[in-house]
């Protein structure tokens, strides 16, 4: 999981930014990786990613949605789409399917933490 600090100083645009995540493992548990673009609307599409020695694809599908939650707060997002494949991920976080798995509690805890900083979020 990603320790840096989110820098919440960027003064927060108006434009709707769309993150797009995903997150896998070879094996489950296994060797994994998570990363999510950011497309903004007349601006350039930034990536972000992270490798692990070892998770599960729930785990990984979950860093990549932090990761583009992450950054899209780093560069001032008032407003967000975030889209993924995961219905895990996407339906733990509008609350529709409880969190049943301990290790994925903390995870869901930090991108619902960083889904309340913004002004107006949809979840596909």
């Amino acid at each position: 999981m990603n320790n840096q600090s989110v820098n919440l100083t960027a003064k927060k645009t108006n434009s709707k930014l769309t993150i797009l995540f995903d997150g896998g493992s070879r094996g489950n548990p296994g060797i994994a990786g998570a990363a999510a673009v950011i497309k903004q609307p007349g601006a350039q599409t930034i990536s972000v990613s992270q490798f692990f020695p070892h998770a599960t694809n729930n785990e990984a599908e979950y860093t990549g949605a932090i990761l583009g939650l992450e950054k899209a707060l780093e560069i001032g997002a008032g407003q967000v789409v975030l889209k993924g494949d995961s219905q895990l991920v996407i339906n733990q976080l509008k609350g529709t399917w409880r969190v049943k798995t301990a290790h994925l509690r903390p995870l869901w805890t930090k991108a619902k933490s960083l889904l309340n900083q913004f002004d107006s979020v949809q979840l596909e």
